[in-house]
């Protein structure tokens, strides 16, 4: 008798390579064109679902689980109306290079095909409109047919991870429980590899370029943390004669404290003049997993030449402008790390770099208005090694620079794409991918009008969230008209929000001067098993000095 082949239905298949590829929490909203598929992905009952308020949440919940556990997440939408409403998330992950796989259930494929007026769609029998929008903001936009289902969904999936860009999988709902061929699932996906003989090609060019030099020095730069890459950096710390600058984006890659740190670096707006020039000029110089955009860069003020410099991306490694590809990033540094080691004769180690030592901090008026000039050095006396330091974009972002965080601890920010509003949901997944971290949130007001929706699940997980209550878009009205309407935002009763959204044992506090911080911060770190929402009131015209002399430049 020949041997039965087992099946599984289109949407368990899915479900088990996203637990293949270490998913355990699966975000996102039921619709009527997937709930089918739902049942299917969830009913091995491995993957935990994690409901959303709203689509838009539900990437953003996804993008910050990616992040923080190095590798993919999921979130689930319905057709049209849901996955529309998850763009701009998408489109955050693609920028910030997260592999988010966005799961959309679409109508029937009986429908498709008939080009049938259905709900949610826009009424024209066209059901390509948002594939094709996705197909923007995506590695790989597809929309898996009953014909070769498992092999879509692997070659999406192999995408997400090896690009480390988000991916589109729609899923007709009858497609979702068509059995297929299990047969697949007993070899685990095979991750992109590095092509050997580049490597060996890369090797031999990377020790011409770096012979002789006693001095190196690094840029490394965000994407580092997408390939899990942050011991590979410590060990290149290690190695005599390196020196180490982060971008903002990756600050703390390299604990502060460490001898080979030079800070981070952007351009005109780096603190510290020695860090810039010490990138500006340096012979050799490594960019490795660099991200040049405008934020990143000071402006484009950056002083160094990207084509004389060796540049080693997610996917291939350049030397002064000489490519290499199917070299991956993970590849690139392992055999950066030995050539340093094996140059002869070996550098001395480089004396430290002399830091500054700042000051303990007095408020000029303890019970005067709390101001940034307060906020971030007392926070800074505050925050604990280890701790996950979240930063939504504007104020907190850029008041966040300006720390020396304590050892292990990590910056989670979206300085690229910048979108307002990230932050308070990409730290419920945060926590999710690593709930045994102390997590803080500084999110201003105008930012978390827009997904405080979240709140009260992320509350759920113990966080503290500091809420930035300036009265409006303060980073806005520095680049221009102050005065105007649009800067302003409605007064909320921010104190009363946690019990309102689902957690009304949260202890809130609030404050408004320097003493009333001090004093609520040492309540919250006398409890630390419990949340805490504390609504700091600051001046509406107030900001960190990086961000003042950012908005300058964009002005």
């Amino acid at each position: 008798m020949a041997p039965v082949n087992p099946t599984i239905t289109v949407g368990a298949y899915l479900g088990r390579r996203l637990e293949q590829l270490g998913i355990a929490h699966l975000f996102g909203l039921p619709g009527d064109f997937n709930l089918a598929l739902l049942d299917e992905m969830l009913a091995a009952g491995a993957l935990r679902w994690v409901g959303s308020s709203n689509e838009l949440n539900a990437g953003y919940a996804a993008d910050g689980h990616a992040r923080l556990r190095r590798g993919p997440a999921a979130f689930v939408t319905t057709f049209g109306v849901g996955e529309l409403s998850a763009v701009n998330a998408l489109a955050g992950s693609y920028a910030e290079d997260v592999p988010v796989v966005h799961v959309v259930g679409l109508p029937s494929a009986t429908a498709i095909a008939d080009g049938a007026l259905l709900h949610h769609s826009l009424a024209d029998g066209d059901f390509g409109h948002f594939v094709r929008i996705a197909a923007e903001v995506t590695a790989a936009s597809v929309v898996v047919r009953a014909q070769g289902a498992g092999t879509s969904i692997d070659q999406a999936l192999l995408t997400a991870v090896g690009s480390s860009k988000p991916v589109y999988l729609g899923i007709p709902a009858d497609v979702a429980v068509l059995p297929i061929s299990a047969a697949p699932l007993e070899r685990p996906l095979r991750v992109l590899r590095s092509d050997s003989a580049a490597v060996e090609e890369f090797r031999r060019a990377l020790a011409e370029f770096l012979d002789g030099a006693p001095e190196v020095t690094m840029l490394a730069g965000p994407r580092l943390h997408r390939r899990n890459l942050e011991g590979r950096v410590r060990a290149l710390a290690a190695q005599n004669g390196v020196r180490i600058a982060t971008q903002s984006a990756s600050k703390a890659l390299l604990d502060e404290t460490h001898p080979a740190t030079l800070g981070v670096y952007a351009g005109k707006f780096t603190r510290d003049p020695r860090t810039r020039s010490a990138v500006d000029e340096a012979s050799p110089l490594v960019l490795a997993g660099v991200v040049m955009t405008d934020f990143l860069t000071g402006s484009f003020s950056h002083g160094f030449d990207p084509d004389a410099a060796v540049d080693l991306h997610l996917d291939h490694a350049r030397i002064a402008g000489q490519a290499f590809y199917g070299v991956y990033l993970e590849e690139s540094l392992r055999v950066l790390e030995e050539v340093l080691e094996a140059r002869t004769p070996r550098p001395e180690p480089l004396p430290r770099q002399a830091v500054t030592e700042t000051p303990a901090h007095e408020a000029s008026d303890p019970d005067g208005p709390l101001t940034h000039a307060d906020l971030w050095p007392l926070l800074q006396r505050w925050l604990e090694p280890g701790t996950l330091l979240v930063a939504e974009a504007g104020t907190s972002f850029y008041g966040a620079l300006e720390l020396t965080l304590p050892d292990g601890c990590d910056l989670l920010g979206q300085p690229v794409w910048s979108s307002i509003g990230y932050t308070l949901p990409a730290t419920l997944g945060a926590m999710l991918a690593d709930p045994s971290r102390p997590t803080v949130l500084v999110i201003g007001d105008g930012s978390a009008q827009l997904t405080v929706q979240e709140l009260g699940r992320l509350l759920e997980l113990n966080p503290t969230i500091l809420l930035v209550n300036n009265s409006g878009y303060t980073v806005e009205r520095a680049i221009r008209s102050p005065e105007a309407a649009y800067q302003d935002v409605v007064a909320w009763d921010w104190t009363k929000l946690p019990a309102a959204l689902g957690a009304p044992h949260t202890p809130v506090f609030r404050a408004q001067t320097p003493a009333d911080l001090v004093e609520v911060l040492d309540k919250v770190r006398a409890d630390p098993d419990r949340p805490a929402f504390v609504e700091l009131v600051l001046p509406r015209d107030d900001a960190p000095d990086s961000l003042v002399q950012l908005a300058r430049s964009v002005r």
